[in-house]
């Protein structure tokens, strides 16, 4: 038009100005009215309210002020006007502002009406303060306006928001009083209220209430009713979708799914067809109940009814698809939703980027993360939420740290789920002092931490053995008002368990029990085992049947601790735990299957053991690495080498390689017949069905060689080992140094000693304690004793095997003063000798008629907790009787001894331990001589016959 010199009129350009505003094309509006007054068009109201509502819409307050005032000069103002500023300032949370432009309008002459009231209402509402926005309605309505039914229901969604809903109910009998006739937003509005209580029950006789309005009867809950009254007014009030969408929205959310779908039914045979929100919610309700197939049958019903699924019904089922850990098929629906054209908002981006972060693909996540800024979208608490704890999980604390400190620059306020992410990883990473820190830094940005957060931190620090801090901050926890709950009793059990205190276990239960808490699986679990790790089966049988009785269903975790217990107790076969775990309907998991296993080698029942491992493959439960280790380390133990490869072979089929673990099984089940070549033969072939040649390899092969006293074919090994790069270590040096000694090479020993320490290995203790048993094996005590100083020098504490060592070498040639004196050392640095070295301390005083002492020896290995074997009654009796046989004793003396025989002998039979042949003869000797002819005939014949046949 302009082209051909015609200048469009007033209504043509406030068309255009008003189609870009609509449009949302704020930036073009200006430009337009620009042009406008170029051509020498002047506005009118309509142009300036089109105008005033594009700034204000686009957030620029002060500018569509400025321009109302510009007006207001002209003139060319109108209630529209104010009306949308106050809007725009309203929706900003800007109500007291809003408040002072209807001041102004009143002050320039502007007439107000209802709907400048309801807007100025509704801002108060919306940023929480109702009361002040019902004051405010009751003032301006004494300046004349009338109150309507939408600034009624704009109050009763305010109270239903900050959650009364009772006072929301109030207001519906002011609203009949004052002649207003609720209309169905109104019980809507209360249905949504009451729902997000909890209170199904007035939410549907709120329905009941409608449908009596529909039917003229009387189902009054609110008092003073007068349903034909608004019949008569023509108010017909009818349960419509949104209605019944509140309800199944939130029955969904409160998982009874149940509910749900009777209302779904109910209004379908009603004629309200559903909506895609309607849909959305039941597929939520399908969702978390885990009925995924149901979910995605909804998504086809949904197209089938001509209702296309949306944003939020895909991003339900991706989410729901996630959870289950198919990323493959999540990834799937991401793709339908590109080719359908759906549009991704803020939650699809968000629900995408936590599930693969879930799933293990986080360089796609954060690709994700990337593209939602691309797209100029502004991630939310909820999305930098996901990608922290992403990142969290993944051990990134600076990519965490990174990303709130992104969050807060954006002016994305963190919650305590964002903090409870990194709270969690630096306990993870066992960085407590941090967790607390960062705990500190959300008390000062007025985000107060929960149960959750404590209870994390409690056990964090329980388990560090830091039980002081844990009980403070337990105290911290009460003193802010917090209560226990499931999380915190369980920290408590499992740091009581650990340390063997479950007397005080039951006595938290019970006060925490009194004080209202009621116990989980979890805790009845944690309870269970450590019943079972103290041995009280009865104990924790008793819980197991406390669960039953309660109806509190027992999980997998429970289930295989019920099964660890009752196996470890040995009084209870596999098969019959097993089976009854599969009455209830208890899919095994792989801790199961292993346990189970673990227990079938352990009773020699392999076949049983390698059905279960057939089994496991058929039902999809892939075995791992911890499953191939426990049955080739049962078969090889049993000797069946060739069962074992089997499983091996198997074990390859499934992408598993030999591990470290099995090779050194295998070698030491190859090693029984004592034949170097048997051993190099399996480690070749454990080599060439991929075995990782690495030094601990090598070291299990010169480890197994050595104990057979091959150094030969070790120092071999050892060759083609450097030969390949790999430098020996301690473990090597040790075990070649075990080698020499089991073959009496103690000089060869000591080379390979000095060599170690030339090679800048330092010796450890293993190191002395090889020396020093092949020096005490030799005799030589004097170089052992030397050692054992040097060893001292070089800062290293000797421990229970050092002195062990030491008394049996000092023992066995006679140096019972210095076999003393080493014991009394070990006793006082609170070590317990074996009973082996006992044995040699009391035969030392046995050899030398010293029985009364050798008898006070016996008295307290018992104390210590030691228990004597045949070899130690063995020594005294044959001790007592020696000394006996005497020829300077007198024969009391003589018959003193043969008590003491006697008592042995009874003491020894009450423990079913069984005399030597040499120890018989001894005490059959002893008595004839004696003149017990009888009494030797009588133990010839009598108690241990039996046995020694």
């Amino acid at each position: 038009m302009r082209k051909h010199g015609v200048i469009p009129v007033l209504t043509l350009w406030n068309h255009l100005i008003y189609s870009f505003n609509a449009s949302g094309l704020v930036s073009e509006v200006m430009l337009l009215y620009s042009e406008m007054l170029a051509c020498g068009v002047l506005p009118n109201i309509f142009t300036v309210n089109v105008l005033v509502h594009s700034v204000v819409k686009d957030g620029n307050l002060s500018f569509g002020l400025e321009l109302l005032r510009s007006f207001g000069a002209k003139n060319i103002v109108d209630t529209v006007t104010y009306n949308t500023l106050i809007w725009g300032f309203c929706e900003q949370g800007l109500a007291y502002q809003g408040l002072g432009v209807l001041s102004e309008m009143v002050k320039k002459g502007i007439t107000f009406d209802a709907i400048s009231c309801n807007i100025i209402v509704k801002g108060f509402c919306r940023i929480g303060f109702v009361r002040y926005g019902e004051w405010v309605m009751d003032n301006l309505t004494t300046c004349g306006i009338c109150k309507d039914v939408i600034g009624f229901n704009i109050l009763i969604d305010g109270y239903c928001k900050i959650g009364d809903v009772n006072y929301a109910v109030e207001l519906i009998h002011r609203m009949r009083s004052e002649g207003i006739v609720p209309d169905i937003i109104s019980y809507n509005t209360l249905i949504n209220g009451f729902c997000k209580k909890g209170d199904f029950f007035m939410a549907k006789s709120l329905i009941n209430e409608i449908l009596g309005f529909r039917r003229k009867k009387d189902f009054k809950i609110l008092a003073g009713t007068d349903n034909r009254k608004e019949v008569d007014n023509g108010v017909v009030l009818e349960p419509d979708l949104i209605t019944h969408t509140t309800l199944i929205s939130a029955y969904c959310k409160q998982e009874a799914l149940e509910e749900a779908l009777s209302i779904y039914e109910e209004m379908v045979v009603n004629g309200i067809l559903p909506d895609v929100v309607t849909y959305s919610s039941i597929l939520n309700g399908f969702c978390k109940h885990g009925k995924l197939a149901e979910a995605k049958v909804l998504m086809m019903e949904m197209e089938k009814m001509g209702v296309d699924p949306n944003h939020v019904s895909y991003a339900t089922l991706m989410d729901s698809i996630f959870k289950t850990g198919n990323s493959v098929d999540a990834s799937a629906l991401q793709s339908l939703m590109i080719v359908r054209g759906i549009v991704f908002d803020v939650v699809v981006y968000t629900t995408l980027m936590d599930g693969l972060f879930k799933a293990g693909k986080s360089k796609e996540a954060e690709t994700i993360f990337i593209t939602l800024l691309k797209n100029k979208m502004v991630p939310n608490t909820t999305t930098y939420s996901a990608l922290i704890d992403g990142r969290c999980k993944l051990g990134d604390i600076n990519g965490a740290e990174s990303a709130l400190e992104e969050m807060k620059e954006k002016d994305v306020v963190p919650n305590v789920v964002t903090y409870s992410s990194i709270v969690n990883c630096y306990i993870r990473k066992k960085m407590l002092d941090e967790a607390v820190n960062v705990m500190r830094k959300m008390v000062s940005e007025n985000i107060l931490p929960n149960e959750y957060i404590y209870a994390a931190l409690i056990d964090g620090y329980f388990k560090a053995g830091k039980e002081m801090v844990a009980l403070d901050l337990y105290s911290e926890m009460k003193l802010i008002g917090l209560k226990e709950n499931n999380f915190i009793l369980d920290s408590f059990l499992n740091n009581l368990k650990r340390s063997g205190r479950m007397w005080e276990a039951e006595e938290l239960v019970k006060d925490m029990m009194s004080r209202g808490l009621s116990l989980d699986h979890v805790n009845y679990t944690s309870l269970m085992d450590g019943y079972f790790k103290e041995g009280k089966e009865s104990a924790a049988l008793t819980l197991a049947q406390e669960m039953t009785e309660k109806n509190i269903p027992f999980d997998v975790v429970a289930y295989n601790v019920l099964i660890n217990g009752l196996l470890r107790l040995g009084k209870y076969d596999a098969q019959s735990v097993y089976a009854r775990m599969r009455e209830l309907d208890l899919s095994p998991d792989i801790i199961t299957c292993n346990t189970m296993i673990n227990a079938y080698c352990k009773e020699g029942k392999f076949e049983h053991a390698l059905h279960l491992w057939d089994d496991m493959k058929s039902c999809g439960l892939m075995p791992n690495s911890i499953t191939c280790n426990i049955l080739i380390r049962g078969l090889c133990k049993a000797g069946e080498i060739h069962k074992a490869l089997n499983v091996l072979n198997e074990m390859l089929s499934l992408g598993f390689s030999p591990t470290t673990a099995i090779h050194r099984f295998l070698l030491d089940a190859s090693s029984r017949n004592g034949r170097a070549d048997a051993i190099l033969q399996m480690h070749e072939h454990l080599v060439s069905m991929g075995l990782e040649l690495n030094q601990a390899v090598f070291n299990t092969l010169i480890t197994v060689l050595c104990r057979l006293g091959m150094t030969r074919k070790a120092v071999s090994v050892l060759e083609d080992m450097t030969g390949r790069g790999l430098s020996a270590d301690r473990v090597t040096y040790n075990a070649l140094i075990h080698g020499y000694c089991t073959g009496s090479h103690v000089d060869k020993a000591f080379a390979t000693y000095s060599l170690m320490i030339a090679k800048g290995v330092t010796p450890n203790i293993v190191t002395y304690n090889l020396l020093l048993k092949g020096l005490s094996t030799s005799g030589l005590m004097k170089e052992a004793d030397e050692l054992f100083a040097l060893m001292k020098e070089k800062g290293l504490n000797p421990n229970a095997s050092t002195y062990d060592t030491l008394i049996s070498g000092h023992g066995k040639i006679g140096s019972n003063r210095e076999s003393v004196k080493v014991y009394c050392e070990m006793i006082t640095k609170g070590f317990i000798p074996r009973t082996s070295t006992y044995n040699v301390l009391i035969d030392s005083f046995s050899r030398v008629g010293k029985m009364t002492q050798a008898q006070e020896l016996l008295k307290e290995m018992q104390l210590r907790g030691s228990l004597p074997n045949s070899s130690t009654y063995d020594i005294l009796i044959s001790g007592w009787c020696d000394l006996s046989n005497q020829s300077d004793l007198d024969r009391a003396s003589k018959m003193s001894c043969l008590v003491e025989v006697k008592n042995l002998l009874l003491e020894m039979n009450g423990k079913q331990l069984v005399p030597s042949e040499s120890t018989v003869f001894s005490i059959s000797s002893t008595f004839a001589k004696i003149g017990k002819k009888f009494d030797a005939r009588q133990f010839s014949k009598g108690l241990y016959k039996r046995n020694i046949v």
